[in-house]
């Protein structure tokens, strides 16, 4: 797994700038004043950050943005990155600066913050540790991410203490991350079981569903979409008891479709092998998961996760066959394509029977008509519950999230009626991230509050975003951790 930069803390050296290494960063508000940290890397550079601040240049920069002063006179760093910055800067316009500042680190620098005139400065330094990231382990060269960040300020240990819990969601998000962009070569069904098994290290109860038990739980959707492919299925739950032994747990599940070829209903070939990304849902529960152990949540959470892999072959689910689902209910598997809520419909039943869980999440990048109706700003938010629905949308909204809730109806939910079984897996092409959340509030107790999750446009992208590069993005766990800490948590 990718492990964070390594970031230390001490408290303000002036002595100390003259010959330090790599970069210097220092922050100056739209006034231009500069504190002492800021003035000392001024006289070392006879003026240069002064002269800085009166160009039109820097009246033309934004909140966040950095100019930076390549190869100081009277310094040992090869660079000073002056970033514009109100010393009040919180949420995203902070993180956004620490994001900037792990660009221009570009993953090799070492990295001195001198970030005493900062109120926030535990969000700067998580903006960074969330975009200084890349995935490498395929490549044949040594990695060129070396160095280390340091951050200066008159309370290191208080600052310290304020971006441990921050840079547990960041690592949470590296692991999604690391999931997500690994291809199905490497993360087959059993690697990735494997892999989640390796958390209960961190304190986590992990459980381990092999095909036999999952034959005896009934599990008989989630088998046929894994039943064409040599690799076998399983379910992984992840257990977090942090909170009050008797509390409910949140129940998180996941779709952890390592490779989706589309089965005898065949994907075009062309960007066929994007599909590895297509067990970003379950990406996510394992990140969150390992965020609120590193943590140490005050919470009841259960993550689960189906892990199958749908292919083609003498042995795969065919369309028109008809299977019966853990609940009883029968599905006509009218599109071979559509396997994601036919794994999720099965983990959500055992999530509900098992666990009793005070509510339910679940993630799957479902959907390209979602990708139709959002783009690559948004989820897709499905629910049965408009007051939870709410809190989800209120903790995406504070971690800079994109996320929007989407229509439910009946007439939405009459489009799967079928002729032969009690529904078809499938509503037709309208409406499609609709229909396919109405199949799964199919398997929803009335009596349990629940969020349906498409991130199909979000999880793994073409373009960087704020806090990421290109590829998969983690979106999700800063959202989700928040939910349970502002939300589950016990004093």
């Amino acid at each position: 797994m990718s492990t964070l930069t390594p970031i230390t803390f001490a408290a303000t050296d002036l002595d100390a700038i003259a010959t330090q290494t790599g970069r210097v960063a220092v922050f100056v508000d739209a006034a231009g004043k500069l504190d002492p940290g800021a003035r000392r890397v001024n006289r070392l550079t006879k003026g240069s950050v002064a002269r800085l601040i009166e160009s039109d240049r820097w009246g033309k920069m934004k909140d966040g943005e950095i100019a930076s002063i390549g190869y100081p006179a009277g310094m040992a760093a090869e660079a000073v990155d002056v970033v514009r910055l109100e010393r009040n800067a919180k949420g995203m316009i902070a993180r956004k600066a620490g994001a900037a500042l792990a660009k221009t680190r570009a993953g090799k620098a070492d990295m001195l913050l001198l970030c005493a005139p900062l109120r926030h400065a535990s969000e700067v330094v998580f903006g960074l540790a969330m975009r200084d990231y890349a995935f490498e382990p395929h490549k044949s060269a040594d990695s060129t991410r070396t160095g280390a960040v340091q951050v200066m300020q008159g309370k290191p240990e208080e600052l310290e203490a304020a971006c441990a819990p921050l840079l547990a969601v960041a690592e949470g998000a590296h692991m999604t991350r690391d999931l997500t962009n690994e291809p199905s070569n490497v993360l087959t069904t059993t690697n990735y079981a494997e892999r989640l098994k390796e958390m209960e290290s961190l304190g986590l109860k992990v459980e381990v569903l092999d095909e036999k038990a999952l034959v005896k739980l009934g599990m008989r959707t989630l088998l046929s979409v894994g039943q064409g492919s040599d690799s076998p299925s399983y379910v992984v739950a992840m257990r977090w008891d942090g909170g009050e032994k008797d509390a409910a747990p949140l129940a998180l599940v996941g779709k952890g479709v390592v490779f989706d070829t589309g089965g005898i209903s065949l994907k075009p070939a062309a960007g066929m092998e994007d599909m590895t990304m297509d067990m970003g849902g379950s990406a996510v529960v394992a990140g969150v998961m390992r965020t609120l152990a590193l943590r140490g949540a005050k919470a009841n959470v259960v993550g689960i996760v189906g892990i199958v892999e749908n292919m083609p072959s003498g042995k795969a689910s065919r369309p028109g066959d008809v299977v019966k689902t853990m609940k009883g209910d029968t599905v006509e598997n009218i599109n071979t394509d559509a396997e994601g809520r036919l794994v999720l419909c099965d983990v959500m039943w055992y999530a509900q029977e098992h666990y009793k869980p005070a509510a339910m999440i679940d993630l799957a990048t479902l959907t390209g008509a979602i990708i139709i109706g959002l783009g690559h700003e948004n989820a897709g938010v499905f629910s049965n519950n408009t007051s939870f629905c709410n809190d989800f949308l209120k903790a995406a909204e504070a971690e800079g999230e994109g996320a929007w809730r989407m229509p439910m109806g009946q007439a939405y939910d009459d489009q799967l009626k079928s002729r032969i079984a009690d529904m078809k897996n499938v509503g037709g092409r309208p409406a499609g991230s609709i229909t396919a959340a109405q199949f799964l509030q199919r398997f929803v107790k009335e009596d349990c509050p629940w969020i349906h999750l498409d991130i199909a446009g979000v999880a793994s992208v073409k373009s960087e975003t704020a806090l990421a590069p290109v590829g998969a993005t983690g979106w999700g766990v800063a959202s989700l951790n928040r939910l349970i800490s502002d939300n589950y948590e016990t004093e």
